[in-house]
C-alpha cells in the first residue's frame, strides 16, 4: 500500500512531470547550476544526489543503470568527473539557494549547484 507516501506531482501528469524532471537532472548536470522554481528544485534535488552517488561506483553496470535515465554526455561527466570528486564524500553533494521572487507571478525562485 502506498499510504502516506507522497511524491512531487508539480501540477502536470506523470509522463510530462518525468520529462521535466528528467531534462531538469540532465541540464543540471551537464552545466553544474540550473535555476527554477523551488518546487522545481525540491522535486530534483533527491534524483540529482542519488545519481552522483551511484557514479562514485564506476562500473559497467553503474554506467547502464544511469543510461536509462540521463544522456550520453551526462553520463561520462558523472563519471569521469563528479564520482571521482566526491568519492570521500557520504552526501549532501548540492545546495539550493534562495533568490528573489519571480515577477510575473511572484513565485519563489531558486538555484541548485554543486558544492
Amino acid at each position: 500500500m502506498r499510504h502516506k507516501k507522497t511524491r512531487p506531482i508539480l501540477d502536470r501528469k506523470a509522463a510530462s512531470r518525468n520529462a521535466l524532471l528528467k531534462s531538469l537532472a540532465n541540464s543540471f548536470i551537464v552545466r553544474g547550476q540550473i535555476k527554477s522554481s523551488l518546487a522545481k528544485i525540491r522535486a530534483v534535488k533527491p534524483i540529482v544526489e542519488k545519481a552522483i552517488t551511484s557514479a562514485k561506483k564506476n562500473d559497467l553496470s553503474r554506467r547502464r543503470e544511469l543510461l536509462k535515465y540521463f544522456s550520453e554526455d551526462a553520463v561520462n561527466k558523472l563519471l569521469k568527473e563528479l564520482g571521482p570528486k566526491y568519492k570521500d564524500r557520504k552526501g549532501g553533494y548540492t545546495r539550493k539557494i534562495l533568490t528573489a521572487p519571480n515577477f510575473g507571478d511572484n513565485s519563489q525562485q531558486a538555484y541548485l549547484e554543486l558544492v
